[in-house]
């Protein structure tokens, strides 16, 4: 009996030895499958057994109809139209606040808009062009208003066609920031916000590829230019009138809170030195303009009207000539009429408003939509939203899906507006990215749609011009769309969006980091070159170009073919760490964050103390004099207790 038993301890030593073998390897697995986000995750996303992009099912936790009895169906059926009203309430506060901050933003920067726009000078240089498209929608947050002030100096003459090409590209990447910060208010859950910063961003990197093809095209040939000449040249375009479909009924509230003067901000692009000196804020609403023959007196006779009408008095020239003048005759009703403050400060109050109005309204409308698509009536709306069509007419969902997001810009007459409000579908999982990525592609089209009409509503003499950039635009997208939705392969944007959207999913901060360098520093830094000069702007960004062309060719080598490559390119194990992980930088935000965390606690904890301390030092106080003797042990006590909250404030 003692031989049987003498091996087992042997026996537990050789499966405690080998359950540390089992534990180490695997712990070596877990640490060679731990994803690390590098350059690389712009090329491929995160490849796991749970696809991160399955949406989401929406469940219903209520009580089923069946098992509800008469009141307790209507009840459900007046809350649930209590809902719906609330959402469309919600849904037009929305669309209201959009166009508020639009106004905001064109008081906080029209004027500075305008005087970019006027330097004819820088913008001859293509990428200059491109940059100041991007800034000056930014800045006002409405392509629709940085083209109109296109429109205006190409028919004033003051600017060509061919050089206000590459400003309608920058205004169309301008305008997909709004749905980008959109995305933001999301950020509270990971997979949420991995979906509906995917969704936003796929319009960014579509504007963005466009724009790397089609800019160097266009500079090599004229091809946008070209093409719509040749469309203006084919038709005789007679001028119409502009419809007004959803301003019609957001104009009720927007108008009764600010009303601008649009043509201000034309004016200083076009040099009209008295536009400097106007407010934006629109102060008549009700004018008349009186034209009268009058004499007026000119330099000399070569600045008369005509030969016949032209007196020599001596010393001066005199000649007859219509004079007109505007008379005010009714205010505007808005809030800010008759506020003595200056543009900027009203800006500023309105952007704060309207950003707070934005929020807050997104957020309602996530939480009514959530609580509104459960069950059935989730399983219907997601099913018509993204089921294609039986074979073999699947490829034509997609199409359909662009011709309704151009229908849906066409009515609210925003891509802004459509882009934003079906970001927070995205998000909860109710539109997919595949489907998304059309609509707005369709967005895009029915923004351009809407230019077109608007152009048609210009005076004879510059309906040419006018219309001719409306079509650049049109063109631009109509080439985009060919170039990067047809063939499945070519369906970039959409793998770039997901990547994008691991990787802020992991590491929130990058999507401010995102915004800050593709929309500011970028633009400002290509801008910047070109004031430089042609020499300076090769001499710099053809390098950049090249670094950045190899590094995306070495990704994919890595990734598809690493035999290809040198044992050393086969990974970027030879960089520091934080030159192709964002896990240190992750911790030194983590850090920077802690530390002002920590300093406000701190600050906190101080005021705390001091309070608890005069309240002490008064309660000592009032008790000397009911009981002089225990004075001096009171103040004692009080010593000890700020000594040990010195000693806790160090801890931290």
């Amino acid at each position: 009996m003692d031989s049987l038993h003498l091996p087992q301890p042997m026996e537990s030593e050789n499966k405690s030895k080998e359950d540390r073998k089992d534990k180490e390897e695997n712990a070596r697995k877990e640490v060679k499958a731990s994803p690390a986000h590098s350059t690389l995750a712009l090329i491929e996303g995160e490849q796991g057994e749970v696809d991160p992009w399955d949406m989401p099912e929406l469940k219903d936790t209520g009580v089923p109809w069946s098992a509800l009895d008469t009141e307790g169906k209507v009840l459900r059926v007046l809350v649930s139209v209590g809902k719906i009203a609330l959402l469309l309430g919600f849904l037009y506060m929305f669309i209201c606040s959009l166009d508020i901050l639009s106004s905001a933003f064109q008081l906080v920067g029209g004027k500075a808009a305008g005087d970019i726009f006027q330097d004819n000078s820088v913008l001859s240089n293509p990428l200059a062009g491109l940059v100041i498209g991007v800034l000056v929608t930014l800045l006002v947050q409405s392509s629709s208003t940085s083209s109109s002030i296109v429109v205006s100096m190409v028919s004033s003459g003051l600017l060509t066609v061919q050089l206000a090409v590459p400003i309608i590209m920058g205004t169309n990447i301008g305008t997909s920031v709004t749905n980008t910060l959109v995305a933001m208010t999301q950020a509270g859950d990971r997979s949420t916000f991995r979906r509906a910063f995917a969704g936003a961003t796929v319009h960014d990197f579509f504007n963005w590829l466009s724009v790397l093809v089609l800019l160097p095209l266009e500079v090599a040939t004229g091809y946008l230019y070209v093409v719509t000449k040749l469309i203006i040249d084919s038709f005789n375009i007679q001028s119409g009138e502009a419809p007004d479909l959803l301003n019609v009924i957001t104009d009720v509230l927007t108008e009764s809170i600010i009303q601008l003067d649009e043509s201000v901000i034309s004016g200083i692009a076009t040099g009209d030195p008295e536009a400097r000196n106007k407010s934006l804020i629109k102060k008549w609403c009700q004018t008349f303009t009186n034209t009268t023959l009058m004499n007026v007196t000119v330099p000399g006779p070569e600045n008369c009207t005509d030969p016949l009408f032209c007196w020599d008095d001596g010393n001066q020239t005199i000649t007859l000539k219509n004079v007109s003048k505007t008379y005010n005759i009714g205010k505007c009703k808005h809030l800010f009429v008759d506020v003595a403050l200056p543009d900027l400060a009203v800006g500023l109050i309105l952007l704060a408003l309207s950003l707070l109005v934005l929020c807050s309204c997104l957020v309602l409308i996530v939480k009514l939509l959530n609580s509104m698509l459960k069950g059935q009536v989730a399983a219907v709306i997601k099913k018509i939203l993204n089921t294609d069509f039986p074979f073999p007419f699947g490829w034509v969902t997609g199409y359909i899906a662009i011709i309704v997001g151009a229908g849906m810009t066409f009515v609210v007459q925003s891509s802004s507006v459509f882009t934003s409000a079906i970001t927070p579908l995205v998000g909860i999982g109710v539109i997919s990215i595949e489907r998304a990525y059309p609509l707005s592609l369709g967005s895009n089209i029915g923004t351009t749609t809407t230019a077109i009409l608007a152009a048609m509503a210009s005076p004879g003499d510059t309906l040419g011009n006018a219309l001719q950039i409306a079509l650049v635009h049109f063109l631009f997208n109509i080439t985009g769309i060919v170039l990067w939705y047809p063939v499945p392969f070519t369906r970039i944007p959409i793998r770039l969006a997901k990547s994008l959207g691991s990787v802020t999913a992991s590491y929130r901060w990058f999507a401010a980091v995102y915004i800050i360098f593709c929309f500011f520093l970028l633009p400002l830094f290509v801008f910047s070159l070109s004031l430089a000069g042609w020499k300076v702007l090769v001499g710099v960004g053809v390098p950049l170009i090249v670094l950045l062309i190899f590094i995306i060719v070495i990704n994919v080598l890595q990734k598809r073919k690493p035999g290809c490559l040198p044992a050393v390119l086969r990974s970027w194990d030879f960089l520091p760490l934080w030159a192709h992980s964002l896990a240190p930088w992750d911790k030194v935000v983590s850090v920077i964050t802690a530390k002002c965390c920590c300093c406000c606690k701190c600050c906190q904890i101080a005021t705390d103390d001091e309070k608890k301390t005069e309240e002490n030092n008064q309660t000592t106080h009032m008790e000397a004099y009911d009981n002089p003797a225990m004075n001096t042990e009171k103040e004692m006590e009080n010593e000890i207790k700020i000594e040990l909250n010195i000693l806790n404030m160090t801890r931290l």
